[in-house]
């Protein structure tokens, strides 16, 4: 199945799909409020405003599979991510990534290999995958990178549409 074709639901349980933003290039990230890495959300946020109108999206899949460090619902995290980093990027209902219950968007996502060759599992929170405006996964960042590093802002514009 295409990657856009893949059910999800926006963060007020609106059924969708990536589909809506077929055509541009995406971040996809799982994120959680409650980690050592929630600050990056600034990053993601930063990253996301600095690329918009050039085609790019940050999308969040809220996740608590890592040690219950997203235990709010849809409107605690929604608020969270608003006041406390001012996120404007789309957020979706919370999923798994790992494991029998893994959603299928990330069935297609863990398949890809990150730079050391290494894929399966999601290793924790704000690991990042990087989408081609066509839907292809073309890069694939472990948690502790930075959303601003210098990889990941070639890795983007490298596939930016516009």
């Amino acid at each position: 199945m295409d990657i856009h074709d893949i059910p999800v639901r926006t963060l007020s349980g609106e059924p969708t799909t990536l589909g809506a933003l077929a055509g541009k290039a995406l971040l996809v990230v799982n994120v959680a409020s409650k980690c050592g890495l929630t600050p990056q959300y600034k990053g993601l946020e930063r990253l996301h405003e600095r690329y918009a109108e050039q085609g790019f999206s940050v999308v969040g899949f809220p996740c608590n599979q890592f040690a219950g460090q997203e235990p709010g619902t849809a409107e605690e995290i929604a608020t969270f991510c608003s006041t406390t980093y001012g996120v404007t990027f789309p957020l979706y209902e919370k999923i798994e990534v790992n494991g029998d219950g893994r959603h299928p968007l990330y069935e297609q996502l863990t398949a890809v290999p990150d730079a050391a060759g290494e894929a399966g599992d999601v290793q924790w929170n704000f690991e990042k995958f990087l989408l081609s405006p066509a839907g292809a996964v073309v890069a694939r960042f472990r948690p502790a990178t930075d959303p601003e590093a210098d990889e990941v802002v070639r890795a983007v514009e490298a596939v930016l549409p516009g």
